[in-house]
């Protein structure tokens, strides 16, 4: 109970002083944070939770983006209303691509995401689609406006919208990893000869995960595509998926609360080491993610919840 009245006060001062303290620009990159946190939180059900590797969740986000842009662009359905329709495309989606998740298993079925992740831009910009999608040069689509009345900027609105619903996804999510489903996905994880002689359906649980996860990172996609105003198929490229893949390393791949450090790490360390080194921030970026490995071998999520430990201790 003491720690959800701290959870609960956090998220009320990361609702309240950057809506009335930041600049629109710095808004945008907590946005941003936001709608990271939720598609790494979407890999961390399937990954770090269930034990299957994805290396093709940057579908799924693009898959949600455009889902939202064209039902915005096209047919003037509000932002709002877009968000369980791509939730159910996306679901949808998973569940059918997870279907391979019944016969492979570890590096095939990352690879097969891998091809997802490559297939996905070069499908949208294919004159079949090119109407509803916009081929090369995709769809623009206008910035949700404050609704009754209030007196709050697109950007302003947009990130405690963004907040809301992230705060959501994380409260379903933690119910749902620390219940009975979710104790069946860890002994999947750990023990699946195990877990299947205790009565559990294997492929029905992995192929569910996979949904809930794909929708989770759809929803994630419907957001940015809000945030940015904009989507196009070179917006939603393979190094997108690496990038999930790298934020829920670095925030520890079983830690539901790790994917909001994972998300603030993709966010902005590849901005701080273009600061530091103009001419190679790449292997700046590369330097600090190996350092924090090095240092926190779970992840952040993991060294934070020791920390926690200790001092309820």
């Amino acid at each position: 109970m003491k720690t959800s009245w701290i959870v609960a006060f956090l998220v009320l001062l990361a609702a309240v002083v950057p809506t009335m303290t930041f600049s629109g620009y710095h808004l945008f990159q907590l946005t941003m944070v936001a709608v990271y946190a939720i598609a790494i939180l979407g890999l961390a059900i399937l990954t770090g939770i269930n034990g299957q590797i994805s290396l093709g969740h940057g579908a799924f986000y693009a898959i949600g983006a455009y889902t939202t842009a064209i039902l915005m662009a096209s047919w003037d359905v509000p932002y709002w209303a877009t968000l369980p329709v791509s939730a159910a495309v996306c679901a949808t989606v998973g569940f059918l691509v997870g279907l391979p998740a019944l016969r492979l298993g570890g590096l095939y079925l990352a690879l097969t995401t891998f091809a997802l992740a490559v297939a996905i831009p070069q499908i949208l910009k294919h004159k079949l689609f090119e109407t509803w999608t916009g081929g090369v040069q995709g769809l623009v689509i206008d910035k949700p406006e404050a609704p009754f009345g209030l007196k709050l900027s697109s950007d302003q609105w947009l990130y405690l919208f963004t907040l809301g619903v992230g705060v959501i996804l994380y409260v379903l999510a933690i119910n749902l990893t620390h219940g009975r489903i979710g104790r069946a996905m860890r002994a999947v994880r750990d023990q699946p000869v195990a877990a299947e002689a205790m009565g559990i359906n294997l492929a029905m649980l992995k192929t569910r995960t996979f949904a809930v996860s794909a929708m989770y990172t759809g929803i994630a996609g419907s957001l940015g595509a809000m945030v940015v105003a904009f989507v196009a198929p070179d917006s939603f490229t393979v190094f997108l998926s690496i990038t999930f893949f790298v934020g829920l390393v670095a925030g520890g791949a079983a830690s539901i609360g790790g994917t909001i450090v994972g998300a603030i790490f993709i966010e902005f360390v590849p901005n701080l080491a273009d600061l530091v080194s103009k001419a190679a921030p790449g292997a700046i970026y590369g330097v600090i993610l190996i350092a924090m490995m090095f240092l926190m071998p779970q992840g952040a999520g993991g060294f934070i919840g020791m920390v926690w430990r200790r001092l309820v201790r």
